[in-house]
């Protein structure tokens, strides 16, 4: 029997693992909102707490489903479903599931079918990888966490500075990827240019929301700003794309 990337028994499979997710959140809501009641909290605020945290999720979830169908492609619904509904990102699994296609002699975006054997080593990729990040946090968050505090009390510049560059360097393993293919310029194909373009509009895009909350006191746009800047970077990749290929 051939391998199918949207085979019936993998839906089956990924909302089963799905649901019992959804149910764990479900069972802390409702143990929050005892806990809520047993200590006299109110519930009015509450409750709008919850209806505001639901609206703001809504712009945040658009993105992630532009995501699957940026990555269902080449993998099918169900993989990026899952991938996306639990532990994952679009940057990170994107990049994960690109290096494990080029491994193998494919290009991530123009893989007609894959195999039973290159779909899990995808799915390992992608899934094994990101496990990383959990085991750390246990074996070294707490270190890290002790280490600046002490930092901050001993010169909160110093301490500030510390955690700026560690955004900084998160952020360059990313930049990294952007400007891999830059240098195709040189050899009189602007195809490298896309990736840097699509970031520079998304780029904009948080700057204006930037400048929206600041000068205009959008507040809402606080919430909104990332995953505009997602749709607007991923809406933007088509006609650029169409320009430099």
């Amino acid at each position: 029997m051939q391998f199918q990337i949207n085979s019936p028994i993998l839906f089956v499979i990924v909302g089963f693992l799905i649901a019992v997710v959804v149910a764990q959140s479900v069972w802390f809501l409702v143990k929050a909102l005892r806990r809520a009641k047993e200590i006299g909290m109110d519930m009015t605020k509450v409750r709008k707490t919850m209806r505001t945290a639901a609206i703001f999720t809504i712009a945040p979830a658009v993105a992630i489903v532009i995501s699957v169908m940026t990555l269902s492609k080449d993998l099918g619904l169900p993989l990026p479903w899952l991938r996306l509904s639990v532990v994952g990102s679009m940057s990170y699994e994107t990049i994960a599931a690109t290096n494990a296609e080029s491994a193998m002699g494919l290009t991530f975006g123009k893989v007609s079918s894959l195999t039973a054997q290159q779909y899990v080593t995808i799915l390992l990729v992608m899934t094994l990888s990101i496990l990383v990040g959990i085991w750390l946090v246990p074996l070294l968050a707490k270190k890290l966490q002790s280490g600046m505090i002490n930092m901050e009390k001993r010169d909160k510049k110093w301490g500030d500075i510390f955690q700026s560059a560690l955004f900084i360097g998160m952020i360059s393993a990313f930049l990294g990827y952007v400007f891999c293919d830059f240098s195709t310029i040189f050899h009189g194909s602007a195809v490298g240019l896309i990736p840097v373009c699509v970031m520079a509009v998304a780029a904009i895009v948080m700057a204006l929301c930037g400048l929206g909350m600041k000068k205009f006191g959008l507040k809402w746009l606080n919430d909104y700003a990332l995953p505009l800047s997602l749709i607007a970077g991923m809406a933007s990749a088509i006609p650029i794309t169409a320009w430099l290929s």
